[in-house]
């Protein structure tokens, strides 16, 4: 059985790809979550991995929940009230947890379909690339259901609140153009061009120090919770430590001598 994510490392950029095509990725499958689960971890203990992108094999970026499940009653939405609230808390809102909270710059190249929980994946990544044959939607009371993976948080702060109640309320997909219109997105491209305008932008981003872009991430993540106080303390402190760092120091006379820098994350 091929696996349910796919994994591929080149010039320190990780690319992770759905590979359910067959189902158009639905991400509550078990083997799915522990798998995207997993490869968070990875990227958070491998410091040579320096941005990762996030796409999905087939035509659909990612369906979200499996509907033949919840009919059925099968996996994350098998059994009473307490027993689905407990499959859920330890499966897909694990998976919404960790790509939040994974250390490196993520991409999401959405190369088609993105709904409801598959949507809200494609919203935990740090920037999302579009093909022109993307669609986004928030559609959870479409199958009478509700979110239940935290897209009610991750969205208003996305879009705002506005546009955000409007995608959850009637459900109604939007096209690509309109999420590079309400920010949801920050490019589009032909289809044939996303893997690698995806692709540019991580090797743009891999080339700065590897230390350096997982604190900025971090502190960009601390922003959207903390005061303005807590964060300037925190940064204080990063900027203590980064200012010994043999990165830094190579990244100023990198400046100075007008040549491209070497970093290796010391």
């Amino acid at each position: 059985m091929p696996d349910k994510l796919l994994i591929s490392q080149e010039d320190g950029i990780a690319t992770l790809t759905l590979n359910m095509p067959e189902l158009r990725n639905p991400i509550t499958d078990a083997d799915m979550m522990a798998e995207i689960c997993a490869a968070m971890d990875w990227l958070n203990t491998d410091q040579s991995i320096r941005c990762a992108i996030l796409t999905g094999a087939g035509k659909a970026f990612s369906s979200g929940g499996n509907l033949k499940h919840m009919r059925d009653k099968e996996g994350i939405f098998a059994g009473d009230a307490i027993a689905v609230r407990n499959a859920y808390r330890a499966g897909i809102q694990r998976v919404a947890k960790a790509v939040w909270n994974v250390e490196v710059p993520m991409i999401a190249a959405v190369n088609g379909p993105a709904y409801g929980a598959g949507c809200d994946l494609t919203l935990f990544c740090d920037i999302r690339i579009a093909s022109e044959t993307a669609t986004f939607a928030e559609n959870f009371v479409n199958v009478g259901i509700i979110s239940g993976d935290g897209g009610s948080w991750i969205l208003p702060r996305q879009v705002g609140l506005s546009r955000a109640a409007e995608m959850t309320f009637t459900a109604d997909p939007i096209d690509a153009q309109t999420a590079l219109d309400w920010g949801l997105v920050s490019r589009v491209t032909p289809p044939g061009e996303l893997l690698e305008a995806a692709m540019a932008t991580a090797r743009r981003i891999a080339r700065n120090p590897p230390r350096q872009l997982r604190l900025t991430k971090r502190l960009l993540r601390e922003g959207t919770v903390s005061t303005l106080d807590q964060l300037l303390e925190l940064s204080a402190a990063y900027q203590g430590a980064v200012h010994q760092t043999a990165d830094h120091a190579e990244a100023v006379a990198a400046l100075l001598e007008r040549r491209d820098g070497v970093f290796k994350g010391d």
